[in-house]
């Protein structure tokens, strides 16, 4: 009866855990464009962000709806980037008129290509100086995995060793 019990504590337990909860891309993990990203950094430094991410997306990737619907849209990944950067969505082949980071007027595609975003989805992070600091091409294999990547940018690991090389390491170190 004792593990019989016991066996249901642990059942419940791994229940509650496997059920993160999930919520609207959208709303919980992007912000909505201004187009001024030179405007977007100022804000990002106001709020003692870690800098700006951008997800470079095409219409009808798989890998970006991939990303969207397992990852981006659980509520851990949200609350971890909303609280660390400033989050937003690109269209590779877009057309909308944009300011980049150093004031320059341009377009989404145009800013896609001088950033080197050819596959999708590709996440690149700037500083708060607007300069890209770590990009990662492809999906995550898990939300463990895509937070690593953004704690890899929040420490500045980045300006020691490849992301590879972090995820290698132990825990704490």
């Amino acid at each position: 009866m004792k593990m019989l019990r016991i066996m249901g504590i642990a059942l419940l337990l791994f229940a509650t855990t496997a059920m993160a909860e999930v919520r609207d891309v959208q709303t919980y993990f992007f912000q909505p464009k201004l187009g001024d990203f030179q405007a977007e950094m100022q804000t990002a430094r106001k709020e003692g962000k870690a800098g700006v991410l951008i997800m470079f997306v095409m219409e009808d990737c798989p890998f970006c709806e991939r990303m969207k619907s397992t990852i981006l849209n659980q509520s851990e990944v949200q609350d971890y980037y909303r609280k660390h950067f400033l989050v937003f969505e690109m269209d590779v082949k877009g057309g909308a008129a944009m300011t980049d980071f150093k004031g320059v007027q341009t377009t989404e595609k145009d800013f896609a290509l001088k950033n080197r975003a050819r596959a999708t989805p590709t996440f690149i992070f700037f500083d708060t100086s607007g300069e890209p600091v770590t990009r990662y091409t492809g999906v995550t294999k898990d939300a463990a995995e895509f937070i690593q990547l953004g704690r890899y940018v929040v420490a500045g690991a980045y300006k020691d060793k490849p992301f590879a090389a972090y995820k290698r390491q132990p825990a704490g170190q």
